[in-house]
């Protein structure tokens, strides 16, 4: 049984109902109205407040970085919105996150949601604050999302224990963990190292997924961060959704799974597949920075927060 060395994290206030949200948009621009989105937070009892950055464009963000910047920072500044939602991820977050100045959420911490590009965010605000953030649904796709995955995002953001169970790949390598929950897109924590928004890995249960990728490719971030030393001393590894995969016409000869086994074969820490976030319709919420217990069987395992 792996255990973390406790560390102080910021958690933010939960919300309740007549608290103000807001949402912008720190990357790709958006594709429609957010019309969706607003109706199902005014459903959970929020006040909804839309940045300039949802009908913004710039190419191929929602408005040029300084934009981009100044719609975070004011939502930052502002002590009556409580949480603010990423609109959508793409790829825009690296352009404009040094623009900002986050250290008003250390003394007045509020919650950050998305997932995806927004990763960096996540990275961000629990290396330089220990601020807690939930990794969970965007705007952008509620309309797609299961029902399950939206109430795991109400239920993170009012207080309600965040807990899972579910079957998985039998592939699982079983243990059991407690440990400070940190990552998300794999890509976006490669691109993180060596930068100022580069967490500490030590003792913390990782959570990885990403989208569009080659084996190859997943295999080479893998082994990035093995090298970099980031996979030594972790407590666990929670796979989520790695979708839209694709090979090379020479097949790499491994799947995910196989890959990810491979690279930690050495470390006796859990590592479970098949968990349910990432780019999928039932993208589950999961609090970043805050501890969890993961336990892992051959095919099934179980998570609380």
């Amino acid at each position: 049984m792996h255990s973390a060395t406790p560390i102080q994290t910021i958690q933010p206030p939960f919300l309740k109902k007549g608290d103000k949200v807001a949402i912008t948009c720190p990357a790709k621009k958006l594709p429609k109205p957010m019309d969706d989105a607003v109706a199902l937070l005014q459903s959970w009892g929020l006040e909804v407040v839309l940045g300039e950055t949802v009908t913004a464009s710039y190419h191929q963000f929602s408005g040029d970085d300084e934009l981009r910047a100044r719609d975070m920072q004011r939502f930052i500044d502002d002590d009556s919105i409580k949480a603010i939602f990423a609109a959508r991820g793409g790829y825009g977050t690296v352009r404009m996150i040094d623009q900002v100045d986050f250290s008003r959420l250390a003394t007045n911490p509020k919650w950050l949601i998305g997932f995806s590009d927004i990763t960096l965010l996540h990275a961000h605000l629990f290396a330089n604050y220990g601020l807690q953030s939930i990794h969970g649904q965007m705007p952008v796709n509620i309309p797609d999302a299961s029902a399950a995955s939206l109430k795991s995002l109400k239920k993170a953001l009012f207080g309600e224990e965040v807990s899972y169970q579910f079957q998985s790949h039998s592939i699982n390598k079983p243990g059991e963990a407690t440990g400070i929950v940190i990552g998300g897109n794999l890509s976006l924590l490669i691109s993180a190292i060596g930068s100022v928004s580069d967490p500490d890995y030590n003792s913390k249960i990782l959570f990885i997924e990403d989208v569009g990728e080659y084996l190859y490719a997943v295999d080479r971030m893998m082994r990035t961060l093995k090298r970099a030393g980031k996979l030594k001393k972790l407590a666990g590894i929670i796979v989520g959704g790695f979708t839209d995969i694709k090979d090379n016409d020479i097949p790499f000869g491994q799947t995910v799974p196989e890959i990810i086994l491979d690279i930690v074969k050495d470390y006796d820490y859990p590592v479970c597949f098949d968990f349910p976030a990432g780019h999928i319709p039932d993208n589950r919420a999961v609090i970043f920075g805050k501890t969890a217990v993961l336990a892992v069987a051959n095919n099934q395992f179980s998570f609380a927060e």
